[in-house]
C-alpha cells in the first residue's frame, strides 16, 4: 500500500517556447508520517533510440512531508539542445516526472511533448539548422501515462514491485 497518493499534476505552461522552463503544480496526499523527504525529478528524453541522450532537467527534495494534502510548484529548466541529436530536436518526445522515497521510485508520470516550428511556413520549409528561437513545445497534458511502483515505506514490509499503469486526474 502506498503512503503517498498523487492527486494531480498541472503543467502551468504546457504551451511554451522550446527554451522556456517547465513549471508544474503537484498535489499529493500523505496518509502516514514519513521519516525522510520525497525526491521529485523531471527527465527529458532526448532520443527515443538511445537513453544516453536523456537529461535530468532538475530535481528537488520535498519534506518534511506532513500528513494530509500537500502542494508545491516545481520548475525545471528547458533541455540543453547541444545534448540532443539534431534530428531529434523537432517532433515528438517524452518528459518523465518521477517521485522517489529513499532512492525507490514509487510513481512515474510520462507526457508526450511535440516540438515544432510556430509558423506553417517554417514547418513546411524548415531551415537546414534548427532555429530553436522559433520552436514551440506542446505538452499533451490530457493523456499522461502514470505508473506506480510498490516500495518499502519506512518500517512497512516490502511488496513485489509491479508497475501498474493508471490515469491521473
Amino acid at each position: 500500500m502506498s503512503i503517498v497518493h498523487l492527486q494531480s499534476v498541472e503543467i502551468l505552461n504546457a504551451e511554451a517556447r522550446f527554451e522556456d522552463a517547465y513549471i508544474f503544480k503537484i498535489t499529493f496526499e500523505c496518509i502516514s508520517p514519513l521519516q525522510d523527504d520525497i525526491e521529485w525529478r523531471l527527465v527529458y528524453v532526448g532520443s527515443a533510440g538511445d537513453e544516453k541522450y536523456d537529461q535530468e532537467l532538475d530535481n528537488c527534495m520535498v519534506g518534511p512531508v506532513p500528513v494530509g494534502v500537500n502542494s508545491f510548484e516545481f520548475e525545471a529548466a528547458a533541455p540543453s539542445p547541444s545534448k540532443i541529436p539534431p534530428e531529434d530536436l523537432l517532433g515528438v518526445t517524452v518528459i518523465l516526472l518521477t517521485a522517489s522515497y529513499r532512492d525507490q521510485e514509487f510513481i512515474r508520470v510520462g507526457y508526450y511533448v511535440n516540438n515544432a516550428y510556430e509558423s506553417e511556413e517554417l514547418r513546411e520549409n524548415p531551415p537546414e539548422v534548427v532555429d530553436l528561437t522559433k520552436v514551440r513545445r506542446s505538452v499533451l497534458v490530457a493523456k499522461p501515462r502514470v505508473t506506480r511502483f510498490n516500495i518499502k515505506w519506512d518500517d512497512a514490509p516490502t511488496a513485489p514491485s509491479q508497475p501498474e499503469p493508471t490515469p491521473v486526474q
